[in-house]
Protein backbone atom coordinates (compact mmCIF):
# COMPACT_ATOMS: atom_id res chain seq x y z
CA UNK A 1 0.00 0.00 0.00
CA UNK A 2 1.21 3.25 -0.50
CA UNK A 3 1.95 6.02 1.53
CA UNK A 4 -1.14 7.93 2.72
CA UNK A 5 -1.59 11.58 2.54
CA UNK A 6 -5.19 12.09 3.48
CA UNK A 7 -8.12 10.36 4.96
CA UNK A 8 -11.16 12.05 3.99
CA UNK A 9 -14.85 11.23 5.05
CA UNK A 10 -17.38 12.74 2.71
CA UNK A 11 -20.72 13.04 1.06
CA UNK A 12 -21.35 10.83 -2.04
CA UNK A 13 -21.80 12.50 -5.29
CA UNK A 14 -23.20 10.78 -8.25
CA UNK A 15 -19.84 12.17 -10.07
CA UNK A 16 -18.06 9.21 -8.18
CA UNK A 17 -20.22 6.31 -9.30
CA UNK A 18 -17.30 5.12 -12.09
CA UNK A 19 -15.05 5.13 -9.29
CA UNK A 20 -17.83 3.54 -6.92
CA UNK A 21 -18.37 0.94 -9.16
CA UNK A 22 -14.55 -0.14 -9.38
CA UNK A 23 -14.87 -0.21 -6.10
CA UNK A 24 -17.92 -2.13 -5.58
CA UNK A 25 -16.42 -4.79 -7.74
CA UNK A 26 -13.30 -5.17 -6.11
CA UNK A 27 -14.72 -5.22 -2.68
CA UNK A 28 -18.21 -7.94 -3.12
CA UNK A 29 -15.58 -10.66 -4.19
CA UNK A 30 -18.26 -13.70 -3.27
CA UNK A 31 -21.24 -11.89 -5.27
CA UNK A 32 -19.00 -9.88 -7.57
CA UNK A 33 -22.35 -9.03 -9.85
CA UNK A 34 -24.24 -7.03 -7.02
CA UNK A 35 -23.34 -3.61 -7.65
CA UNK A 36 -25.58 -0.91 -7.79
CA UNK A 37 -26.56 0.68 -11.13
CA UNK A 38 -26.36 4.47 -11.64
CA UNK A 39 -29.47 5.17 -11.81
CA UNK A 40 -30.04 3.50 -8.38
CA UNK A 41 -27.45 5.65 -6.54
CA UNK A 42 -28.64 8.71 -8.23
CA UNK A 43 -31.72 8.19 -6.59
CA UNK A 44 -30.35 7.48 -3.37
CA UNK A 45 -28.85 10.59 -2.88
CA UNK A 46 -31.69 12.34 -4.19
CA UNK A 47 -34.07 11.13 -1.53
CA UNK A 48 -31.23 11.04 1.31
CA UNK A 49 -27.93 12.72 0.56
CA UNK A 50 -26.57 12.76 4.39
CA UNK A 51 -26.84 9.23 4.47
CA UNK A 52 -24.76 8.22 1.78
CA UNK A 53 -20.99 8.62 2.22
CA UNK A 54 -17.56 7.37 1.11
CA UNK A 55 -14.52 7.14 2.81
CA UNK A 56 -11.37 8.92 0.19
CA UNK A 57 -7.68 8.06 1.05
CA UNK A 58 -5.74 10.21 -1.44
CA UNK A 59 -8.77 11.15 -3.10
CA UNK A 60 -9.52 7.78 -4.18
CA UNK A 61 -12.57 6.34 -3.28
CA UNK A 62 -11.29 3.04 -0.54
CA UNK A 63 -15.08 2.54 1.46
CA UNK A 64 -18.59 3.12 0.96
CA UNK A 65 -21.80 3.28 3.57
CA UNK A 66 -25.28 3.81 1.96
CA UNK A 67 -28.44 4.39 3.96
CA UNK A 68 -32.22 5.04 4.21
CA UNK A 69 -34.80 6.33 6.92
CA UNK A 70 -37.40 4.18 7.31
CA UNK A 71 -40.42 3.49 9.29
CA UNK A 72 -39.52 0.41 11.27
CA UNK A 73 -43.20 -1.07 12.70
CA UNK A 74 -44.36 -0.65 8.74
CA UNK A 75 -42.07 -3.82 8.46
CA UNK A 76 -42.25 -7.47 9.46
CA UNK A 77 -39.55 -8.69 12.03
CA UNK A 78 -38.75 -10.99 9.37
CA UNK A 79 -38.30 -8.63 6.69
CA UNK A 80 -36.10 -9.15 3.29
CA UNK A 81 -33.43 -6.73 1.83
CA UNK A 82 -35.79 -6.24 -1.41
CA UNK A 83 -38.60 -5.40 1.19
CA UNK A 84 -36.40 -2.89 3.06
CA UNK A 85 -35.19 -1.38 0.11
CA UNK A 86 -38.50 -1.33 -2.08
CA UNK A 87 -37.43 -3.79 -4.51
CA UNK A 88 -34.50 -1.79 -4.81
CA UNK A 89 -36.04 1.56 -5.58
CA UNK A 90 -35.75 2.88 -2.48
CA UNK A 91 -39.36 4.04 -2.37
CA UNK A 92 -39.08 3.01 1.50
CA UNK A 93 -36.96 5.81 2.54
CA UNK A 94 -39.23 8.29 4.53
CA UNK A 95 -37.67 12.27 6.55
CA UNK A 96 -40.62 10.62 8.67
CA UNK A 97 -39.04 7.29 9.71
CA UNK A 98 -37.75 6.14 13.20
CA UNK A 99 -34.66 4.21 12.06
CA UNK A 100 -31.49 4.58 10.04
CA UNK A 101 -31.28 1.42 7.79
CA UNK A 102 -27.76 0.57 6.25
CA UNK A 103 -28.62 -0.97 3.17
CA UNK A 104 -24.45 -1.16 2.43
CA UNK A 105 -21.44 -0.85 3.78
CA UNK A 106 -17.81 -2.11 1.99
CA UNK A 107 -13.97 -1.45 2.46
CA UNK A 108 -11.83 -1.71 -0.32
CA UNK A 109 -9.82 -5.38 0.19
CA UNK A 110 -6.44 -2.97 0.35
CA UNK A 111 -7.53 -0.60 2.89
CA UNK A 112 -8.48 -3.14 5.68
CA UNK A 113 -7.37 -3.30 8.57
CA UNK A 114 -7.16 0.46 9.17
CA UNK A 115 -10.71 0.60 11.43
CA UNK A 116 -12.21 2.85 8.30
CA UNK A 117 -15.58 0.45 8.76
CA UNK A 118 -15.61 1.92 12.16
CA UNK A 119 -15.39 5.37 10.75
CA UNK A 120 -18.48 4.73 8.65
CA UNK A 121 -20.21 3.47 11.66
CA UNK A 122 -19.80 5.95 14.00
CA UNK A 123 -20.51 8.84 11.11
CA UNK A 124 -24.46 6.39 11.22
CA UNK A 125 -24.30 6.67 14.68
CA UNK A 126 -23.67 10.25 15.18
CA UNK A 127 -26.23 10.87 12.33
CA UNK A 128 -29.04 8.53 14.21
CA UNK A 129 -28.36 10.72 16.95
CA UNK A 130 -28.51 14.20 15.22
CA UNK A 131 -31.52 12.91 12.98
CA UNK A 132 -33.30 11.54 16.73
CA UNK A 133 -33.69 8.55 15.41
CA UNK A 134 -34.28 5.64 17.65
CA UNK A 135 -31.73 3.56 16.41
CA UNK A 136 -29.60 1.90 13.48
CA UNK A 137 -30.47 -1.21 12.00
CA UNK A 138 -29.31 -3.41 9.00
CA UNK A 139 -29.11 -7.15 8.06
CA UNK A 140 -25.66 -8.84 8.60
CA UNK A 141 -24.18 -11.49 6.73
CA UNK A 142 -22.25 -14.05 8.32
CA UNK A 143 -19.94 -15.25 5.50
CA UNK A 144 -18.34 -18.28 7.33
CA UNK A 145 -21.94 -19.77 8.38
CA UNK A 146 -21.72 -22.28 5.22
CA UNK A 147 -18.32 -23.58 6.48
CA UNK A 148 -20.93 -25.10 9.81
CA UNK A 149 -24.36 -25.05 8.12
CA UNK A 150 -24.25 -28.92 8.57
CA UNK A 151 -23.61 -29.15 12.44
CA UNK A 152 -25.00 -25.82 13.52
CA UNK A 153 -28.29 -23.89 13.21
CA UNK A 154 -27.79 -20.20 13.16
CA UNK A 155 -28.83 -19.63 16.65
CA UNK A 156 -25.86 -21.77 17.99
CA UNK A 157 -23.50 -19.87 15.02
CA UNK A 158 -23.91 -16.85 16.03
CA UNK A 159 -23.27 -17.63 19.97
CA UNK A 160 -20.05 -19.46 19.33
CA UNK A 161 -19.44 -16.42 17.26
CA UNK A 162 -20.26 -14.01 20.80
CA UNK A 163 -18.00 -16.79 22.83
CA UNK A 164 -15.17 -16.49 20.17
CA UNK A 165 -14.74 -19.73 19.14
CA UNK A 166 -15.50 -19.19 15.99
CA UNK A 167 -14.90 -16.15 13.86
CA UNK A 168 -16.69 -14.78 11.34
CA UNK A 169 -15.16 -11.20 10.18
CA UNK A 170 -18.25 -9.49 9.76
CA UNK A 171 -20.12 -10.62 12.59
CA UNK A 172 -17.65 -10.07 15.24
CA UNK A 173 -16.68 -6.09 13.28
CA UNK A 174 -20.54 -5.55 13.63
CA UNK A 175 -20.47 -6.89 17.71
CA UNK A 176 -17.49 -4.97 18.34
CA UNK A 177 -19.24 -1.80 17.42
CA UNK A 178 -21.79 -1.99 19.69
CA UNK A 179 -24.47 -3.52 17.53
CA UNK A 180 -26.59 -6.35 19.31
CA UNK A 181 -28.30 -8.91 17.02
CA UNK A 182 -31.52 -9.23 17.88
CA UNK A 183 -33.67 -11.71 15.11
CA UNK A 184 -31.91 -14.70 12.19
CA UNK A 185 -33.61 -13.40 9.14
CA UNK A 186 -34.10 -16.48 6.85
CA UNK A 187 -33.47 -15.58 2.80
CA UNK A 188 -32.43 -12.05 3.50
CA UNK A 189 -30.48 -11.40 0.50
CA UNK A 190 -30.87 -13.20 -2.77
CA UNK A 191 -27.50 -14.42 -3.98
CA UNK A 192 -26.05 -14.94 -0.55
CA UNK A 193 -25.12 -18.48 -0.45
CA UNK A 194 -21.99 -17.77 2.00
CA UNK A 195 -24.14 -16.93 4.71
CA UNK A 196 -26.01 -19.84 3.63
CA UNK A 197 -29.47 -17.45 2.79
CA UNK A 198 -28.96 -16.27 6.40
CA UNK A 199 -28.36 -12.80 7.78
CA UNK A 200 -28.53 -11.34 11.22
CA UNK A 201 -30.76 -8.11 12.02
CA UNK A 202 -27.96 -6.08 13.92
CA UNK A 203 -29.29 -3.18 16.01
CA UNK A 204 -27.83 -0.32 17.51
CA UNK A 205 -29.99 1.94 20.32
CA UNK A 206 -29.72 5.84 20.20
CA UNK A 207 -29.45 6.28 23.92
CA UNK A 208 -30.60 10.29 23.04
CA UNK A 209 -33.36 9.24 21.32
CA UNK A 210 -36.45 11.26 22.30
CA UNK A 211 -39.86 10.66 21.20
CA UNK A 212 -41.52 13.36 19.46
CA UNK A 213 -44.41 14.74 22.20
CA UNK A 214 -47.06 17.44 21.37
CA UNK A 215 -46.49 18.75 24.60
CA UNK A 216 -44.88 21.96 24.61
CA UNK A 217 -42.36 20.71 27.51
CA UNK A 218 -39.04 19.28 27.76
CA UNK A 219 -36.80 16.86 29.78
CA UNK A 220 -34.21 19.12 30.73
CA UNK A 221 -30.73 16.76 30.58
CA UNK A 222 -28.60 18.67 32.52
CA UNK A 223 -30.23 19.33 36.08
CA UNK A 224 -29.31 21.37 38.62
CA UNK A 225 -29.69 20.01 42.47
CA UNK A 226 -29.99 22.66 45.43
CA UNK A 227 -29.30 20.32 48.99
CA UNK A 228 -29.94 22.07 51.85
CA UNK A 229 -28.11 20.98 55.13
CA UNK A 230 -30.54 22.17 57.64
CA UNK A 231 -29.58 23.72 61.58
CA UNK A 232 -31.56 22.71 63.84
CA UNK A 233 -32.28 25.79 66.23
CA UNK A 234 -35.40 26.69 68.53
CA UNK A 235 -38.24 28.13 66.25
CA UNK A 236 -41.18 30.02 68.09
CA UNK A 237 -43.94 28.36 65.53
CA UNK A 238 -44.35 27.13 61.84
CA UNK A 239 -44.72 30.58 60.52
CA UNK A 240 -40.85 31.25 61.55
CA UNK A 241 -39.70 27.85 60.69
CA UNK A 242 -41.48 28.33 57.04
CA UNK A 243 -39.74 31.87 57.12
CA UNK A 244 -36.43 29.87 57.20
CA UNK A 245 -37.44 27.13 54.68
CA UNK A 246 -38.49 29.96 52.53
CA UNK A 247 -35.14 31.19 52.77
CA UNK A 248 -33.13 28.42 51.44
CA UNK A 249 -35.89 27.80 48.73
CA UNK A 250 -35.52 31.51 47.29
CA UNK A 251 -31.58 30.35 47.72
CA UNK A 252 -31.58 27.56 45.36
CA UNK A 253 -33.73 28.80 43.29
CA UNK A 254 -31.94 32.00 42.85
CA UNK A 255 -29.08 29.84 41.70
CA UNK A 256 -31.67 28.52 39.24
CA UNK A 257 -31.77 25.14 40.73
CA UNK A 258 -34.58 22.31 39.57
CA UNK A 259 -34.83 20.51 43.16
CA UNK A 260 -34.39 21.51 46.37
CA UNK A 261 -34.10 18.47 49.07
CA UNK A 262 -34.88 19.23 52.78
CA UNK A 263 -33.69 16.57 54.84
CA UNK A 264 -35.87 14.24 57.30
CA UNK A 265 -38.03 15.57 59.79
CA UNK A 266 -36.48 18.93 59.90
CA UNK A 267 -39.48 20.39 61.06
CA UNK A 268 -38.62 18.64 64.63
CA UNK A 269 -37.74 21.89 66.37
CA UNK A 270 -41.41 22.72 66.64
CA UNK A 271 -42.01 19.71 69.17
CA UNK A 272 -40.21 21.93 71.89
CA UNK A 273 -43.63 23.56 72.59
CA UNK A 274 -44.60 20.16 73.54
CA UNK A 275 -41.58 18.53 75.55
CA UNK A 276 -43.92 18.50 78.42
CA UNK A 277 -45.14 15.64 76.81
CA UNK A 278 -43.89 11.89 75.91
CA UNK A 279 -42.06 11.36 73.11
CA UNK A 280 -44.57 9.34 71.58
CA UNK A 281 -47.62 12.29 72.26
CA UNK A 282 -44.93 14.79 70.96
CA UNK A 283 -44.15 14.00 68.00
CA UNK A 284 -48.58 12.89 66.86
CA UNK A 285 -48.80 16.22 68.13
CA UNK A 286 -46.25 17.72 65.56
CA UNK A 287 -47.81 15.22 62.77
CA UNK A 288 -50.92 18.09 62.94
CA UNK A 289 -48.62 21.02 61.32
CA UNK A 290 -47.83 18.33 58.48
CA UNK A 291 -50.36 19.26 56.24
CA UNK A 292 -50.22 23.14 56.85
CA UNK A 293 -46.39 22.35 55.74
CA UNK A 294 -46.97 20.20 52.66
CA UNK A 295 -49.43 23.06 51.41
CA UNK A 296 -46.68 26.37 52.07
CA UNK A 297 -44.22 24.03 50.45
CA UNK A 298 -46.46 23.78 47.23
CA UNK A 299 -47.18 27.48 47.22
CA UNK A 300 -43.38 27.90 47.56
CA UNK A 301 -42.95 25.23 44.61
CA UNK A 302 -44.84 26.92 41.67
CA UNK A 303 -43.81 30.63 43.05
CA UNK A 304 -40.16 29.68 43.05
CA UNK A 305 -40.32 27.84 39.87
CA UNK A 306 -38.59 24.73 41.57
CA UNK A 307 -39.88 21.02 42.57
CA UNK A 308 -39.15 21.07 46.45
CA UNK A 309 -38.39 17.39 48.24
CA UNK A 310 -39.59 18.33 51.35
CA UNK A 311 -37.45 15.90 53.19
CA UNK A 312 -39.92 13.99 55.93
CA UNK A 313 -42.67 15.00 58.30
CA UNK A 314 -44.30 12.49 60.73
CA UNK A 315 -48.39 12.04 59.83
CA UNK A 316 -51.12 10.23 61.20
CA UNK A 317 -53.16 8.09 58.97
CA UNK A 318 -55.72 6.06 60.23
CA UNK A 319 -54.84 6.21 63.83
CA UNK A 320 -51.39 5.28 62.98
CA UNK A 321 -48.06 7.24 62.82
CA UNK A 322 -46.05 6.92 59.75
CA UNK A 323 -42.93 9.02 58.05
CA UNK A 324 -43.48 10.51 54.95
CA UNK A 325 -42.54 13.69 52.55
CA UNK A 326 -43.98 15.09 49.40
CA UNK A 327 -42.91 15.82 46.03
CA UNK A 328 -43.95 19.50 45.42
CA UNK A 329 -43.71 19.51 41.78
CA UNK A 330 -43.61 23.39 39.67
CA UNK A 331 -46.15 22.53 37.78
CA UNK A 332 -48.50 22.34 41.20
CA UNK A 333 -48.96 18.63 41.49
CA UNK A 334 -48.20 16.49 44.63
CA UNK A 335 -46.96 13.25 45.35
CA UNK A 336 -46.40 10.88 48.76
CA UNK A 337 -43.80 9.09 49.83
CA UNK A 338 -43.26 6.66 52.67
CA UNK A 339 -40.49 5.40 54.62
CA UNK A 340 -40.61 1.84 54.29
CA UNK A 341 -37.76 0.57 56.86
CA UNK A 342 -38.12 2.60 60.49
CA UNK A 343 -35.06 2.19 62.23
CA UNK A 344 -35.54 0.10 66.49
CA UNK A 345 -35.40 3.21 68.25
CA UNK A 346 -38.28 5.04 65.92
CA UNK A 347 -40.32 2.03 66.45
CA UNK A 348 -39.38 1.76 70.39
CA UNK A 349 -39.74 5.93 71.18
CA UNK A 350 -42.10 6.99 69.09
CA UNK A 351 -44.10 4.35 68.05
CA UNK A 352 -43.28 4.53 63.98
CA UNK A 353 -45.12 2.47 61.52
CA UNK A 354 -43.43 0.76 58.11
CA UNK A 355 -45.00 2.51 54.88
CA UNK A 356 -46.17 0.30 51.92
CA UNK A 357 -45.51 1.69 48.82
CA UNK A 358 -42.47 2.00 46.84
CA UNK A 359 -42.75 3.98 43.36
CA UNK A 360 -40.36 6.30 41.16
CA UNK A 361 -41.77 9.77 39.59
CA UNK A 362 -41.61 11.20 36.99
CA UNK A 363 -40.56 14.92 36.88
CA UNK A 364 -40.02 18.20 34.01
CA UNK A 365 -36.31 16.24 34.46
CA UNK A 366 -36.55 12.91 34.46
CA UNK A 367 -37.69 10.27 36.53
CA UNK A 368 -36.36 10.32 40.01
CA UNK A 369 -36.60 8.21 43.67
CA UNK A 370 -36.81 9.14 47.00
CA UNK A 371 -35.51 7.03 49.74
CA UNK A 372 -36.04 8.27 52.89
CA UNK A 373 -32.65 7.86 55.55
CA UNK A 374 -32.74 4.25 56.53
CA UNK A 375 -34.35 2.89 53.39
CA UNK A 376 -31.16 3.87 51.66
CA UNK A 377 -29.18 0.64 53.90
CA UNK A 378 -31.80 -1.62 51.85
CA UNK A 379 -30.34 -2.08 48.22
CA UNK A 380 -33.33 -3.86 46.94
CA UNK A 381 -35.24 -0.50 47.09
CA UNK A 382 -32.84 1.27 45.04
CA UNK A 383 -32.67 -1.56 42.25
CA UNK A 384 -36.22 -1.59 42.00
CA UNK A 385 -36.43 2.13 40.82
CA UNK A 386 -33.91 1.62 38.86
CA UNK A 387 -35.66 -0.90 37.22
CA UNK A 388 -38.40 1.39 36.35
CA UNK A 389 -35.89 4.39 34.84
CA UNK A 390 -34.47 6.11 37.99
CA UNK A 391 -31.51 8.96 36.86
CA UNK A 392 -31.99 10.66 40.35
CA UNK A 393 -32.11 8.75 43.92
CA UNK A 394 -32.87 11.42 46.67
CA UNK A 395 -32.11 10.36 50.22
CA UNK A 396 -33.42 12.81 52.79
CA UNK A 397 -32.07 11.21 56.38
CA UNK A 398 -31.32 12.62 59.91
CA UNK A 399 -28.55 10.94 61.89
CA UNK A 400 -27.04 11.84 65.45
CA UNK A 401 -23.64 10.18 65.14
CA UNK A 402 -21.30 9.90 62.37
CA UNK A 403 -21.92 6.39 63.06
CA UNK A 404 -25.01 6.91 61.74
CA UNK A 405 -23.76 9.30 59.17
CA UNK A 406 -21.33 6.64 58.04
CA UNK A 407 -24.45 4.08 57.24
CA UNK A 408 -26.24 6.84 55.28
CA UNK A 409 -22.96 8.01 53.33
CA UNK A 410 -21.51 4.63 52.47
CA UNK A 411 -24.58 2.70 51.36
CA UNK A 412 -26.15 6.00 49.32
CA UNK A 413 -22.87 6.05 47.37
CA UNK A 414 -22.87 2.35 47.16
CA UNK A 415 -26.47 2.62 45.30
CA UNK A 416 -25.16 5.01 42.68
CA UNK A 417 -22.62 2.79 41.90
CA UNK A 418 -24.54 -0.25 41.65
CA UNK A 419 -27.57 1.19 40.24
CA UNK A 420 -25.66 3.91 37.50
CA UNK A 421 -27.52 6.96 38.65
CA UNK A 422 -26.80 9.75 40.69
CA UNK A 423 -27.59 10.13 44.61
CA UNK A 424 -28.49 13.39 46.87
CA UNK A 425 -28.06 13.32 50.04
CA UNK A 426 -29.24 15.89 52.54
CA UNK A 427 -28.90 16.17 56.47
CA UNK A 428 -29.56 18.05 59.64
CA UNK A 429 -26.82 19.56 61.68
CA UNK A 430 -26.34 20.91 65.04
CA UNK A 431 -27.86 20.60 68.32
CA UNK A 432 -31.62 20.98 69.32
CA UNK A 433 -32.41 21.60 73.06
CA UNK A 434 -35.64 21.00 74.88
CA UNK A 435 -36.44 18.23 72.17
CA UNK A 436 -36.69 14.49 73.26
CA UNK A 437 -35.10 12.39 71.76
CA UNK A 438 -33.29 14.70 68.72
CA UNK A 439 -29.88 16.54 71.29
CA UNK A 440 -27.77 16.50 68.72
CA UNK A 441 -27.38 15.51 64.94
CA UNK A 442 -24.46 15.15 62.53
CA UNK A 443 -24.41 15.57 58.42
CA UNK A 444 -22.60 16.53 55.69
CA UNK A 445 -24.41 16.42 52.32
CA UNK A 446 -23.32 15.32 48.92
CA UNK A 447 -24.12 14.43 45.49
CA UNK A 448 -22.37 11.02 44.29
CA UNK A 449 -21.97 9.61 41.12
CA UNK A 450 -20.94 6.43 39.24
CA UNK A 451 -17.30 5.80 38.97
CA UNK A 452 -16.49 5.68 35.39
CA UNK A 453 -14.43 7.50 33.35
CA UNK A 454 -17.03 10.30 32.65
CA UNK A 455 -17.59 10.98 36.43
CA UNK A 456 -15.24 12.12 39.49
CA UNK A 457 -12.90 9.51 39.99
CA UNK A 458 -13.74 9.01 43.77
CA UNK A 459 -17.62 8.99 42.38
CA UNK A 460 -18.42 12.30 44.65
CA UNK A 461 -19.83 15.53 42.64
CA UNK A 462 -19.82 17.78 45.34
CA UNK A 463 -20.27 18.02 49.26
CA UNK A 464 -20.75 20.09 51.39
CA UNK A 465 -18.70 21.28 54.57
CA UNK A 466 -19.84 18.55 58.00
CA UNK A 467 -21.84 19.82 60.59
CA UNK A 468 -22.31 23.46 58.79
CA UNK A 469 -25.28 24.91 58.21
CA UNK A 470 -25.14 25.30 53.90
CA UNK A 471 -26.66 25.06 51.20
CA UNK A 472 -25.12 22.65 48.32
CA UNK A 473 -25.63 23.33 44.74
CA UNK A 474 -24.58 20.64 41.91
CA UNK A 475 -25.48 19.42 37.97
CA UNK A 476 -25.41 16.44 37.22
CA UNK A 477 -25.65 15.38 33.32
CA UNK A 478 -28.36 12.61 32.87
CA UNK A 479 -26.82 12.08 29.17
CA UNK A 480 -23.58 10.79 30.69
CA UNK A 481 -25.89 8.25 32.55
CA UNK A 482 -26.85 6.90 29.05
CA UNK A 483 -23.60 6.40 27.60
CA UNK A 484 -22.27 5.00 30.83
CA UNK A 485 -25.52 2.40 30.52
CA UNK A 486 -24.09 1.60 27.21
CA UNK A 487 -20.66 1.85 26.88
CA UNK A 488 -19.39 2.14 30.80
CA UNK A 489 -16.24 0.23 31.57
CA UNK A 490 -18.76 -2.31 33.50
CA UNK A 491 -22.37 -2.36 33.31
CA UNK A 492 -23.73 -3.28 36.43
CA UNK A 493 -27.36 -2.32 35.24
CA UNK A 494 -27.35 -4.60 31.92
CA UNK A 495 -25.03 -7.45 33.66
CA UNK A 496 -27.24 -8.91 36.49
CA UNK A 497 -27.46 -12.29 36.52
CA UNK A 498 -31.24 -12.37 36.17
CA UNK A 499 -31.23 -16.37 34.90
CA UNK A 500 -29.80 -16.66 39.19
CA UNK A 501 -31.68 -13.81 40.96
CA UNK A 502 -34.54 -10.93 40.51
CA UNK A 503 -35.81 -8.12 42.42
CA UNK A 504 -39.12 -7.21 41.75
CA UNK A 505 -42.22 -5.99 43.89
CA UNK A 506 -44.74 -7.78 45.21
Amino acid sequence: MKDIENIELTYLKIEDYKELKAAMIDSYTTMPDSFWKESQIASLIDRFPDGQVVIKINDQIAGCALSLIVDYKSFDDHHTYKEITGNYTFSTHTDDGDVLYGIDVFIKPQYRGLRLGRRLYDYRKELCERLNLRGVAFGGRIPNYHKYSDTLSPKDYIAKVRRKEIHDPVLNFQVSNDFHPSKVLKNYLEGDEASNDYAVLLEWDNIYYEKKSKKASVIKKVVRLGLIQWQMRPYKDLEELMTQAEFFVDAVSGYRSDFALFPEFFNAPLMAKNNHLTEAEAIRELAKETEEIVKQFSQLSISYNINIITGSMPEMQEGKLYNVGYLCRRDGSVERYEKLHVTPDEARVWGLQKGHELKSFDTDCGKIGILICYDSEFPELSRILADEGMDILFVPFLTDTQNGYSRVRNCSQARAIENECYVAIAGSVGNLPKVQNMDIQYAQSMVFTPCDFAFPANGIKAEATPNSEMILIADVDIDLLRQLHQFGSVRNLKDRRRDLYDVRKL
